[in-house]
Order: C-alpha cells, then structure tokens, then sequence
C-alpha cells in the first residue's frame, strides 16, 4: 500500500464582506415600501372623516332640534305644515333636508325626522 501525502492545503478563508448596495429602482421600492402604512392611514382618515360632515342629527348640538317619527300618510310637506303652520312650507321642508342629510324628499313611515328648533312645536 502506498500513502499519498498531502503537499498543500486549501486553507479555508471567510468569505469577503461586500456592503449592501441600493440602485435607484431599489431605492424607490425601499420608500415606497416605508410609505405604504402613512398612505394607508391617511386614506382612512379622509374616508372615514367625511361621516362627520354628513352627519345627521346625531351630532348636532343638543336642545337644536326635535326629533318626529313619519306615520302613514306623512309627506315632508305635510309634517312641515303640521310642526310650523306659520311658515313657510318650502322653508321648512328645505330645513328639515338639510338637517336630515336626505337624498330627497322621500321619508318612509317609522323613519325619524329632527326637525330644526326654530320651526319645533311648543308643548
């Protein structure tokens, strides 16, 4: 038998540190990676702000109006003539649209109504 003899031996070297290098379109894609979470909260903000401004009466200030319950046969124009005979229909029914953020002048029966303080039925 023969033995063979190791001459040399590859010595095992760590490997070389190279730093981290960012081209341009990683760089983008680094920030617009960071920014995502801020325009997600910003975006939530917007949408669910907008409520506030749409609000029904529920935000309105308290002793600002009254609230009245549509029963069969009630049209805006009729409750508007039977909460305030002395004015003007028009006016009233302009209020109560306004102050209920209605789409028109459809209310359905059981639907509740704030109706503005000015035009409210003394009790």
């Amino acid at each position: 038998m023969t033995t063979i003899g190791i001459t040399g031996y590859a010595q095992i070297l760590p490997a070389p540190r190279t730093r981290l290098r960012l081209t341009t379109r990683g760089r983008r894609v680094l920030a617009a990676l960071a920014a995502t979470p801020l325009v997600a909260a910003v975006t939530i903000a917007v949408l669910s702000g907008g409520g506030a401004l749409a609000s029904k009466a529920d935000g309105a200030p308290v002793g600002s109006f009254v609230s009245v319950t549509v029963s069969t046969g009630d049209s805006l124009w009729s409750i508007a003539q039977d909460v305030a005979p002395a004015a003007d229909p028009r006016d009233v029914v302009d209020a109560i649209v306004r102050l209920n953020a209605l789409e028109g002048a459809n209310v359905l029966v059981g639907q509740r109504l704030a109706i503005p303080a000015e035009y409210a039925p003394a009790d």
